[in-house]
């Protein structure tokens, strides 16, 4: 038992084995001190209802898809093609897209904008800057299992986008 002012939680871990085809799970209860502990979960499924590897995860949107939508913005051709995705106007103006929610705990409500492997700022106004015609890809991530490794950013959703190298 830990003391000397460390808060401490009963911990479940579980272990599974398997013997002569069958398998179990034996948990054990410790007492650990919360630093130690981290959230973690690993989950099996079915062949049949994992994703497909050769389709991206999320929406994406193609340069074909903008070329043939002439005369709309990025934001407009997000709200067409992006489920569940709204836009509102701040009062300064800028568009501010959500994705999954209104706020998270640090209380950003926009998704995180990466282009080209590199994370923008927090404002949408920033989407506005990327030129259409440069755009070979833009997908929009906002699966809680792929976002995931962006971090605390990625929260509200990943908008990736990729534009066309010369």
């Amino acid at each position: 038992m830990y003391d000397a002012g460390i808060e401490s939680h009963p911990y479940i871990c579980g272990q599974a084995d398997s013997l002569k085809g069958r398998s179990m799970t034996h948990l054990t209860r410790t007492i650990l001190p919360l630093f130690l502990l981290a959230a973690c979960s690993y989950r099996t499924s079915r062949q049949s209802s994992q994703p497909d590897p050769n389709r991206p995860p999320g929406t994406v949107l193609t340069a074909e898809d903008i070329q043939r939508s002439p005369g709309q913005s990025l934001e407009q051709l997000l709200l067409a093609r992006v489920p569940g995705l709204t836009i509102r106007r701040a009062p300064d103006g800028h568009p501010v897209l959500h994705l999954r929610g209104e706020t998270t705990l640090m209380g950003d409500e926009e998704p995180l904008i990466v282009v080209n492997g590199i994370p923008l700022g927090p404002n949408a106004g920033n989407l506005s800057a990327v030129n259409l015609h440069d755009i070979e890809t833009v997908q929009v991530l906002r699966d809680a299992a792929v976002t995931a490794a962006y971090g605390i950013r990625g929260a509200n959703g990943v908008i990736l986008i990729r534009t066309k190298q010369s």
